[in-house]
């Protein structure tokens, strides 16, 4: 097995290590973490013990995962996880946190570039190839599906869904739910269009982006999908919609689109 530790990092004895792994200076890595193959834990980062990650990470300088939430209820002794899939980009000053209940997991993905100083709170679910920019904030137990993106200073509250391939305009706060593939900004936050440009790069185009062009303006408008043709794009929006929301869903801009 081969490590690259610098002399100056404390990796507490019973912690499972992957094969090449770096650990830069001051960093720590505390009793029962589990750090997947040919990760990189930058100077000063913190993986707290109640984390299980895959391999390929990358742990920027004073990054720190798996800290206690920031629940006032919350009991420390309380048995909960990090647990972090392949290949995440972690910027510095990011953050996300163990669940708050016993035996629950606060999940990230795979393939996910969070940026510096955003934050993963207790009990929340990220997707995979989901990007969060400068200072993006969600609360507990939020949901956040594949492949989106989280514009500068995003904030969401706790118990809301942002749904696969959308995408939110920076500054926006979201106290609702987003609709998968959508664009959502302002103040108050309301949806415009498709995410057109995200769409064409996951190769959702042709027939398969006109179904969801109607699903758009059928929703805008109130009226059902149970017409349109169905694909993959669209039975995932219609079994997203069917599940019951915590926090209601955000409208619609009122403009001809």
């Amino acid at each position: 097995m081969t490590q690259n530790v610098h002399p100056t990092a404390y990796i507490a004895a019973d912690v499972v290590l992957g094969e090449n792994l770096t650990v830069g200076p001051f960093a720590v890595i505390e009793s029962g973490a589990v750090i997947g193959a040919h990760c990189q834990i930058g100077a000063h980062a913190v993986v707290h013990g109640h984390v299980k990650m895959g391999e390929g990470n990358v742990l920027h300088p004073h990054a720190v995962l798996g800290g206690l939430p920031q629940d006032t209820g919350f009991k420390p002794e309380t048995e909960s996880w990090l647990i972090i899939g392949d290949n995440n980009h972690f910027r510095e000053g990011f953050t996300a946190h163990r669940a708050s209940k016993e035996h629950a997991e606060t999940v990230i993905g795979s393939g996910c570039f969070f940026m510096n100083n955003s934050h993963v709170a207790h009990d929340c679910h990220v997707g995979n190839n989901t990007i969060f920019a400068n200072n993006v904030a969600i609360g507990g137990h939020v949901e956040v599906g594949n492949n989106v993106f989280m514009g500068g200073a995003v904030v969401a509250h706790q118990f809301c869904r942002i749904g696969s391939y959308a995408i939110v305009q920076g500054t926006t706060g979201l106290n609702m739910d987003v609709i998968p593939y959508m664009l959502i900004g302002g103040r108050p936050a309301k949806h415009y269009r498709l995410n057109t440009v995200g769409l064409r790069r996951a190769g959702i185009t042709g027939d398969r982006y006109n179904v969801l062009s109607s699903a758009f303006r059928l929703l805008k408008n109130k009226q059902s999908l149970d017409a349109l043709e169905e694909t993959p794009e669209l039975k995932h929006l219609k079994d997203w919609l069917a599940v019951k929301s915590k926090r209601g869903t955000h409208g619609f801009v009122d403009i001809s689109l």
